[in-house]
């Protein structure tokens, strides 16, 4: 097939130069003919097709122009059109402004690598646009530093969908190819056998570019046999810190549960690890974030024989994944609050959490900006925070958070309603518990409460707690008096 040529023009586009030769397409600037603007910029990608490509090229590329179909947001290219497979395949779709994480490896040297909350920022960018991805049941399979850029902006954007899978289309790659497919470094076991579909293969993925770009080394290597691939089925790869002693714990912790070698220990959802990399100051940091050797030869050996008879199990629906393992945001108000009231949200949070094992546990609160004193130091800023999130520790006290991960939060705001809507939106929480009273805020007349303001405008479920045993019972048998007898 005759590859275009810049000046050339083909269904009303016109070639620019040719900007990236990849190993499975080549892309080229285009922009419409006659004139006609476009609102963004355009590239044309042309899948290669000569006679020692393999069949992949071709599947690939009819897997992203399914795909690319369905997906939309700020996530993911927009696609324009799409050519004749008969005369001349390409896809058409939004230039995205910004640089590859191949620029950060690039400038990695081993005195000048990325610190911690760069790795964070980084990560947390790369997870919130898999989540979204996920959240439309698409799995991407082949995140990899080339396929990520970064705006300016800090977002992500994810590309080349070619390997990916639909949960509600056919998977063309799993039947035509019948083999693994991927790149080799950052492929997951469960790939390397071929289960494909799963969203933590993602979350293993961007744990290798994590561990690359704080190292400088893969974690597993570039395998180029199947026996290599294998070894991740079993085997750590050595502990960041074991690398790089200056990292902090924490950020080991999370780039180690990212690689776990089964995928129900890795993060459950991208919106965790997201949270996580937000939330660096109240990751709970285990014997892994903390081991400075990975583990010994019999660890590895057994593993080795539970691998050698191993079943993956069908991967999981990537939204049903999600709602599985939920962000529940719990709203406790720190003012003209009654016990009844926390006791009845606790109760409620107790439920929702009795029926989501993994699920993470966010305790929110609100103040209004300038709470503290400036001249009195028990009423300080700090003082007052401090304050705040031990009343929130002390309100889970009884709660069943031993399968849960929690974190205490105050949020500075003089609008309640949309400090919670903010929070809920920026760290993909999946359900609200809030009171069905005003949150501490006198209503005025005809202003709407905080809590349906909430439940109005909220990007996920809302439950709305009303006031509720044991106290009304207990005020009841006081006024009665005790029991005769």
């Amino acid at each position: 097939m005759k590859m275009p040529q810049a000046g050339s023009e083909i269904d009303g586009f016109v070639i620019g130069a040719r900007v990236h030769s990849g190993s499975m397409a080549l892309i080229y600037q285009v922009a419409y003919a006659g004139g006609r603007a476009s609102s963004f910029d355009m590239v044309m990608k042309v899948p290669r097709m000569t006679e020692g490509d393999g069949a992949e090229t071709i599947v690939g590329f009819e897997v992203e122009h399914q795909i690319m179909q369905l997906l939309s947001g700020p996530h993911v290219p927009r696609l324009v059109a799409a050519g004749d497979m008969a005369t001349l395949p390409y896809l058409v779709m939004e230039y995205v402004p910004g640089r590859t994480l191949n620029h950060w490896l690039e400038l990695s040297t081993p005195g000048h690598r990325p610190d911690a909350a760069e790795l964070a920022r980084l990560g947390a960018a790369v997870a919130h646009a898999t989540h979204s991805l996920h959240q439309q049941d698409t799995v991407h399979l082949d995140i990899k530093p080339a396929n990520v850029i970064i705006r300016d902006d800090g977002s992500a954007v994810l590309l080349d969908f070619g390997l990916s899978v639909h949960a509600h289309s056919p998977d063309l790659l799993a039947e035509e190819l019948r083999k693994a497919v991927g790149s080799p470094a950052y492929m997951a076991p469960e790939q390397v056998v071929g289960v494909r579909g799963d969203p933590r293969s993602d979350i293993f993925a961007i744990g290798v570019m994590l561990y690359e770009l704080a190292t400088g080394e893969l974690p597993f290597g570039s395998p180029s046999t199947q026996a290599g691939l294998r070894q991740r089925l079993w085997m750590d790869p050595p502990p960041l810190r074991q690398l790089r002693p200056e990292l902090p714990p924490w950020l080991q912790e999370v780039v180690m549960r990212c690689l776990a070698c089964a995928a129900e220990q890795r993060y459950p959802s991208a919106a965790h690890l997201a949270f996580d990399l937000t939330h660096c100051d109240q990751i709970q940091v285990t014997a892994r974030g903390r081991a400075l050797r990975g583990p010994g030869f019999m660890t590895h050996f057994r593993r080795w024989i539970r691998a050698a008879g191993l079943h993956y199990q069908p991967s999981p629906l990537p939204t049903r994944q999600i709602e599985q393992v939920p962000i529940i945001m719990v709203a406790v108000p720190n003012q003209d609050v009654s016990d009844a009231t926390l006791y009845s949200l606790r109760q409620a949070v107790a439920r929702s959490l009795g029926i989501r094992p993994g699920a993470r546990l966010a305790c929110v609160t609100v103040i209004a900006p300038g709470a503290g004193s400036t001249s009195d130091q028990d009423r300080s800023e700090t003082s007052v925070h401090r304050h705040l999130l031990a009343m929130l520790q002390q309100w889970t006290r009884g709660l069943p958070l031993d399968e849960h991960q929690t974190s205490f939060h105050v949020l500075e705001s003089g609008d309640v309603a949309q400090a919670l809507l903010r929070y809920a939106q920026g760290n993909h929480v999946s359900m609200i518990v809030m009171g069905a009273a005003t949150h501490g805020v006198q209503l005025q007349r005809l202003v709407a409460p905080v809590p349906i303001k909430v439940a109005m405008e909220a990007p996920c479920t809302v439950v709305l707690v009303k006031q509720g045993l044991p106290f009304e019972q207990l005020a009841s048998a006081a006024a009665n008096g005790p029991p005769s007898g």
